[in-house]
């Protein structure tokens, strides 16, 4: 069960470090309902701005403040399936050593 675990995490890994290299290309499928949102809002209003001949800053500023804040986002997940990986290993090696020592020759 032990390794079934510590794969399941490895697939995730996987997938959390596309999404996160993803994101610094600037694509949003990873990005969830709310950063969608405010991406998509940031990105009307800078339009708008835009059609009426002024600058659209502010609207870029927005933009990138929400794909950073993504970026953290995945960051800190990565870390945490990191962790989570490691508490497995551990665990296991402890359990195997448990085993062996166990043993009565």
């Amino acid at each position: 069960m032990r390794n079934a675990d510590i794969r399941r995490l490895d697939r995730e890994i996987v997938a959390t470090t596309k999404k996160l290299e993803a994101v610094r290309r600037g694509e949003w499928w990873p990005l969830n309902g709310s950063e969608r949102r405010a991406m998509a809002r940031a990105l009307a209003g800078g339009a708008y701005k835009v059609a009426r001949g002024r600058s659209a800053g502010r609207a870029e500023e927005r933009m990138d403040a929400t794909g950073s804040a993504a970026e953290m986002r995945l960051n800190a997940e990565l870390t945490a399936l990191h962790g989570e990986r490691q508490r497995l290993i551990t665990e296991a090696a402890r359990d195997k050593a448990k085993k062996k020592s166990s043993g009565w020759f």
